[in-house]
């Protein structure tokens, strides 16, 4: 195969995923970051002792990890030490009880049979139907580049396709099998990650409950940027350049085709092809100005995931009552839905969720003390204030306090926020979407933002907001998907 330069922009998880794979074909490839750390939102910070992952803290999936590893010989253990929670995490709920999410299947069945009686036959239906999506899923769909629809075409998923429920509410979905709210909140979480209300969201998506009840909820010790770690030793070993405070800020053309990157600092970079793992709007209607995909018209009828609010906390004593993560659907989960989905304001009465991994993990906090991370689902696009953000603090500070009764406010000894002004500052997010596109069924699949630019050949795109979506794992498979699709087109002599 004939050898390319290729410039890789953005160090998120999209975009080292591709860099390692095309540099493992052969072409010589550089990745700028625009931020002074590799990772994007999976980026991590350390103050006081204190270890912090900046974004994901959940690790599903874990054999998409392991399979992306083994592609360059490589396995998880070769990196870090996998550890699976048990239990899973914790859930308080709006009657003022709590209930730990049991990791051992067994358990989990009679758990849900306590709640429901009946429930167990059901349960074992719904997940042997979830772990099929999952198979088809996770091997067959999100390996497609989704260009086309007769990529779809294949009679294992047309054959499949009532199986697969593609056309089915989840919402609808679940409530076919269960009647306990408890379980039903339980199985419709996993929804405010794909970033649409349950009943918005295709059942296909009953393979995040095989994830999590079967696949189970891992920590890799050393905390979520040891992801990012092993990600950047792969890169480089397969010869990738990183090149960090470099951001592109435009494009020279050379014969319709994209022949230098613009970064202020960092001059010129000459290239054959471009892969864009920073925010594809920003990168379809800023650095591809004149040449973009989609019209703005396009990008504003978007129906984006959930931003969010987030809080950096360190805690100068250990918290009783928390586990690693905790879950608080103390308050009604429809209202704050609609308060993204439908009637995007502040939440009034909003879920959150707590994670504390200095309670797997004493690496990530001083000896005697705890590292506390907080999340506040948001709609994106909401005016974004120091204010807002204290108010919010608060809120969720007397709400943890009601909850476990520790007065968790009085030890912080580190804050930081985060918020919809950061996502936009850091990574250009549209709208400071924290998620990328929501999941309904009209932005599956073909229906996304497509990989490649129709105007520029030798422009592609990979990450949250194109094939497969949002999410660590689906983003792995996303510059999988985008390497093949450079050399496919290369091999065919079309780049």
């Amino acid at each position: 195969m004939e050898k390319k330069k290729i410039t890789v922009i953005g160090s998120g998880v999209a975009g080292l995923s591709s860099a390692s794979y095309l540099a493992k074909s052969g072409h010589d490839v550089t990745l700028i970051e625009k931020n002074s750390t590799i990772g994007g939102r999976a980026r991590s910070f350390k103050v006081d002792g204190f270890f912090f992952d900046m974004g994901p803290s959940w690790y599903w999936m874990p054999d998409v990890f392991e399979r992306f590893y083994n592609d360059f010989g490589y396995t998880t253990k070769d990196f870090y030490e996998l550890k699976r929670l048990d239990p899973s995490y914790r859930v308080f709920w709006k009657d003022g009880s709590k209930d730990d999410v049991p990791a051992n299947l067994d358990e989990f069945y009679a758990w849900f049979e306590e709640l429901e009686p009946g429930s167990t036959k059901k349960l074992d239906k719904f997940l042997k139907e979830a772990a099929y999506k999952y198979e088809v899923g996770m091997n067959d769909l999100v390996h497609k580049p989704s260009l086309k629809v007769s990529e779809f075409a294949d009679m294992r998923i047309v054959k499949g396709s009532i199986k697969l429920h593609l056309f089915s509410s989840f919402s609808k979905y679940v409530k076919s099998y269960f009647s306990h709210p408890k379980i039903i909140e339980l199985l419709e979480f996993p929804t405010l990650f794909l970033g649409a209300m349950p009943k918005d969201t295709p059942a296909l998506y009953s393979l995040m409950n095989y994830a999590d009840i079967k696949l189970g909820t891992w920590y890799p010790m050393g905390g979520m940027h040891q992801i990012i770690s092993a990600f950047e030793k792969i890169a480089v070993a397969q010869g990738v350049r990183i090149i960090t405070d470099c951001e592109a800020k435009g494009f020279t053309y050379k014969n319709g085709l994209i022949h230098e990157v613009n970064t202020p600092n960092n001059g010129t970079i000459a290239t054959d092809i471009v892969v864009s793992g920073a925010d594809y709007n920003y990168t379809d209607r800023q650095l591809a100005a004149g040449k973009s995909n989609y019209s703005e018209k396009y990008w504003d009828k978007r129906l984006m995931a959930p931003s969010s609010l987030l809080f950096y906390l360190g805690i100068d004593k250990k918290i009783d009552n928390l586990l690693h993560h905790n879950l608080f659907f103390d308050e009604d989960f429809d209202q704050h839905a609609v308060e993204i989905y439908k009637e995007p304001k502040w939440p009034s009465k909003p879920l959150f969720y707590a994670c504390c991994p200095s309670k797997t993990d004493n690496t990530v906090a001083p000896e005697g003390k705890e590292n506390l991370f907080l999340l506040v689902p948001l709609a994106p696009n909401l005016n974004d204030s120091e204010e807002l953000r204290e108010e919010y603090y608060n809120l969720i500070m007397t709400r943890l306090k009601e909850k476990t009764g520790i007065d968790v406010k009085s030890n912080v000894i580190y804050k930081r926020s985060y918020c919809i002004q950061d996502f936009k500052d850091d990574y250009h997010a549209f709208k400071g979407n924290a998620y990328g596109l929501a999941n309904t069924l009209s932005q599956t699949a073909f229906l996304k933002p497509k990989i490649t630019n129709k105007n520029i050949k030798n422009l592609f795109y990979t990450g949250q907001l194109t094939t497969p979506g949002p999410g660590v794992p689906p983003s792995i498979i996303s510059g999988e998907v985008v390497a093949k699709e450079i050399n496919k087109r290369i091999h065919a002599k079309k780049l």
